[in-house]
């Protein structure tokens, strides 16, 4: 199936909603990672999401310039041919954004899009992030107020992220500590400045403790019940039954028991990297610790061409990565769950 239209995009989150289940939002960095997240999305049957954070946005457009646009629109229009060979729907989507790198990022990718659809065609990306979580969030909500407008325009869903997520990613990093709980107050704010659809659709990634990065079960304190807070505390005042869709953040390491909460308080989007990374580096680590003379010339040696072909190990680490994705969809409840 192609790369999914606006249409298909709000239908998919839709349906996520309704039947209280979540994609992986797969971060890539190469054709090899996308290809991987696209075989366990086909795989386990279920659509999903795949996603671009500015460091792999920079890195997809070369060491030698380094630009983060060129590194996206290029493996946005590469997933736009490759993905049409798989019978799931993709939504394509950039990550994390903070305010320093939206001039460089987030803004030029919006205009290239609104161009597509003025001209008669689909956006490039569905979807993009904007990460506020440094700023106040009254300086967040205005920026995002922007961003909103522009998206809209474009047919293109907004994620924001109100309150910080702990841990780093690609640069940003909050501590660990009571901040990460986002309060009813904080989604009645982002209510009043946001809307509730009627200026534009937005995903919404609020904090419940979440933490980027490695961590073991029980290293950090998850409270997904929160979630159900802020649906019923902005619900209330705005007379609309759960009135978010909302993005799991940091959810590496996090148990079967905490996302099953998540999913039933209206997550329909969950990030997956470090663990994706580390099942499509582990097979590769394997082969060459396995095959270490044939990889390498020792001793005046020529080696073996076969065991240090990248296509060899690559082809390991796509399926490592792939797996991984499809245990992903399943503990999401995404699994068997494509559109038809």
């Amino acid at each position: 199936m192609p790369i999914a239209t606006p249409e298909v995009y709000n239908e998919m989150l839709d349906r996520a909603k309704a039947g209280k289940f979540a994609y992986p939002a797969i971060n890539v960095t190469s054709s090899q990672t996308l290809h991987a997240a696209l075989r366990g999305f086909a795989e386990a049957e279920s659509d999903g999401i795949v996603q671009i954070s500015t460091g792999g946005a920079e890195f997809l457009g070369g060491q030698y310039n380094k630009d983060m646009v060129t590194g996206a629109v290029a493996l946005a229009e590469f997933a736009h041919i490759v993905a049409d060979k798989y019978p799931v729907n993709i939504a394509l989507h950039t990550d994390h954004c903070p305010k320093d790198k939206l001039d460089g990022y987030v803004r030029p990718l919006l205009a290239i899009s609104e161009q597509r659809v003025a001209q008669g065609q689909n956006p490039l990306f569905q979807s993009h992030m904007w990460d506020g979580s440094a700023e106040t969030l009254a300086d967040n909500l205005s920026v995002a107020q922007e961003l909103l407008a522009g998206a809209a325009a474009a047919k293109i869903i907004l994620e924001v992220e109100i309150t910080p997520t702990g841990g780093e990613e690609d640069g940003v990093s909050h501590e660990i500590n009571d901040e990460l709980y986002t309060t009813v107050e904080d989604a009645i704010r982002t209510a009043e400045a946001l809307g509730l659809g009627e200026k534009g659709r937005y995903l919404l990634a609020a904090s419940f403790g979440n933490v980027h990065g490695v961590y073991k079960p029980g290293n950090v304190v998850l409270r997904p019940e929160l979630l159900k807070e802020l649906q019923e505390g902005v619900g209330a005042k705005y007379g609309k039954s759960e009135p978010f869709d909302f993005v799991f953040h940091g959810g590496s390491g996090s148990t079967a028991e905490e996302i099953a909460v998540a999913l039933e308080n209206g997550v329909v989007k969950m990030n997956l990297d470090t663990d994706t990374q580390y099942a499509f580096t582990r097979p590769v680590a394997d082969h060459m610790f396995k095959n270490y003379d044939g990889v390498l010339k020792v001793d005046g040696e020529v080696g073996s061409k076969k065991t240090y072909d990248p296509r060899t190990w690559g082809k390991a680490a796509e399926a490592g990565m792939s797996k991984r994705v499809l245990e992903a969809c399943q503990v999401l409840r995404a699994a068997g769950n494509r559109m038809k």
